[in-house]
């Protein structure tokens, strides 16, 4: 049998021990008086009251190990508790973890619903500086009518002005023509004043 290491006493002696009461030594001291009793050759009465001794020894050894029994079974239940909460502690950690997680992607979508709102304002001042679409169509109607009454004048004028051509044309023929024929008239009345000197000269 190999040797007996002093941690291996310390357990077997806590063992019997329980929780360090003394239940080891009342054993031992319960283990002599039951040797004792056995082989004493005293009275019947002092038989008897080491008798109640031993079984007062017992009783105490008894309490003793039900006491531990029942710390024994506490702190399995303990630890059985500790296990629950242990598990609940690291769900809560993991629910944790995703309720930060979808907190984070809420605060990116919150923060692109503010800039989307933020360009929308913008736009919405500039928009507001133009005016709007009815009064737009207005304006467009008023400037069709316009260009329309522009488009009738400059057929007028154009009118006009080629009527004014051919009167011109007409003129400069009636010019040209009157010009021609003063210059004939001319030329004839030189003629016939050169006709007439040369009848007075015979």
């Amino acid at each position: 049998m190999g040797a007996v290491t002093d941690d291996e006493v310390i357990r077997k002696r806590l063992l019997i021990d329980g929780d360090g009461a003394g239940d080891d030594r009342r054993i031992n001291v319960l283990l002599k008086s039951f040797t004792k009793w056995c082989n004493s050759t005293g009275s019947p009465e002092e038989g008897f009251t080491q008798y109640q001794r031993m079984l007062g020894t017992l009783a105490q050894c008894e309490f003793s190990m039900g006491k531990t029994l029942l710390v024994y079974d506490m702190n399995l239940r303990e630890m059985e508790n500790y296990e629950k909460i242990y598990t609940d502690i690291e769900q809560n950690i993991t629910s944790a973890h995703d309720k930060i997680s979808e907190c984070k992607k809420e605060i990116q979508r919150a923060k692109r619903i503010r800039k989307n709102r933020q360009e929308y304002d913008a736009l919405a001042k500039v928009i507001q500086q133009h005016p709007d679409r009815h009064e737009t169509l207005k304006q467009l109607e008023a400037l069709d009518k316009e260009l329309q009454q522009l488009s009738h004048i400059k057929e007028n004028v154009e009118d006009k002005l080629e009527l004014r051509k051919k009167q011109f044309h007409v003129l400069l023929s009636t010019i040209q023509e009157l010009q021609q024929t003063l210059e004939n008239d001319e030329k004839s009345e030189n003629d016939d004043a050169q006709e007439s000197s040369m009848e007075n000269g015979e």
